[in-house]
């Protein structure tokens, strides 16, 4: 294009400057896409704290995106200039052993957009065409933005493998609250979300849970769990905190033979302490899931456009691209937001939803 834009920049952490930067330009096998809302997620903090891919700033940051096709490479199918689109941000080498065997997020050279390239948080974004995916008639741009982590939540329940009629306990009330809804389709009950914000909490009801426990409360909840289980604990559990403390009290109020899907991010220096007498003669397992990839993002347009999943409950407010570091604070300030979405279309107002 030529032209510049407006940008969000993380400069180094704890700095982000909004600025004007070039335009991406696109190669035969890109499209450009011009942004009309990302969703700040967990990890936009952390790049900003340090704590995540501080090796790769200045980066514009933004992975959880809606928008409209600008431009379009010569090699691009299927693609038209103003589809309403969003893309897969997982990208791997495409030859490796673990892609030939369909496994991305595994690939040596795996890379996502916003995390370590160039991402959303700004007017455009150019992405390989091959990740783009049309929004459907029934879908509006700030559900579309949503995809990404609903797809990551489906990647999650994958993993689980998890039963119909099965008990779940789900630790925290952030995204824990869309696990609570994924479970629900699968047929799990009781669906149990375990938190410390009572607006969240709320929340997750209204998404599915059928019970919830307030940490506030219940200062260690394995005991409620498995009181509210017959004793036995749950038949699945998802940690979905990221902490230390958080992964052994999953463990704990898992039952024999149940399995624990590991889902929430902790710091490079943070362990999880389980007996291995105890992991043997229980026959517990584990499994874990990092992001949501391939049919994983079908998936989610599917169920949030035939309303399998709502979302909305969990959208909090609309911020100008300009007011990116104040909406990261207020999201750690504010517990009961949860999601806030910056957008470089809707002028200077911060539109609650």
């Amino acid at each position: 294009m030529g032209k510049t834009m407006k940008a969000a920049v993380y400069e180094k952490p704890g700095k982000i400057t909004i600025k004007d930067v070039p335009v991406p330009e696109i190669n035969d096998s890109e499209v450009l896409i011009k942004v009309t809302y990302t969703g700040i997620c967990g990890t936009d903090w952390s790049i900003y704290t340090g704590k995540y891919s501080a090796d790769k700033l200045p980066l514009i940051a933004g992975h959880e995106f809606s928008g409209t096709i600008a431009e379009i490479g010569k090699e691009a199918i299927g693609l038209s200039i103003g589809d309403r689109v969003t893309a897969d941000i997982n990208m791997g080498c495409g030859h490796c052993f673990y892609c030939r065997k369909g496994e991305t997020l595994l690939c040596p050279e795996f890379s996502q957009l916003g995390i370590h390239i160039d991402g959303a948080f700004a007017e455009y974004v150019k992405v390989p065409w091959k990740q783009v995916h049309i929004i459907p008639e029934a879908m509006d741009m700030l559900e579309a933005a949503f995809i990404e982590p609903t797809s990551c939540v489906i990647h999650s329940m994958k993993a689980l493998d998890m039963k119909a009629g099965s008990s779940i306990a789900i630790l925290g009330s952030g995204l824990g609250s869309l696990h609570a809804a994924a479970a629900k389709q699968r047929g799990a009950a009781p669906i149990i979300v375990i938190g410390r914000n009572k607006e969240r909490l709320e929340l997750a009801k209204k998404l599915g849970a059928d019970i919830v426990i307030s940490t506030e409360e219940y200062p260690n909840p394995v005991a409620r769990v498995k009181e509210l289980t017959n004793g036995r604990g749950a038949d699945y559990v998802i940690e979905s905190v990221g902490t230390s403390e958080t992964y052994e009290q999953a463990f704990e109020m898992l039952r024999p033979g149940g399995t624990l899907a590991a889902f929430g991010i902790t710091g490079d220096d943070d362990f999880m302490r389980i007996n291995p007498a105890k992991l043997v003669l229980s026959e517990k397992k584990i499994t874990s899931s990092c992001a949501g990839v391939g049919t994983d993002w079908s998936d989610a347009i599917t169920l949030i456009s035939h309303g399998r999943i709502d979302p909305k409950p969990l959208f909090s407010k609309i911020m100008p691209l300009d007011k990116m570091e104040e909406a990261l604070n207020l999201l750690q300030k504010d517990r009961s937001l949860v999601k806030i979405f910056i957008s470089p279309v809707v002028g200077s107002e911060v539109v609650d939803l």
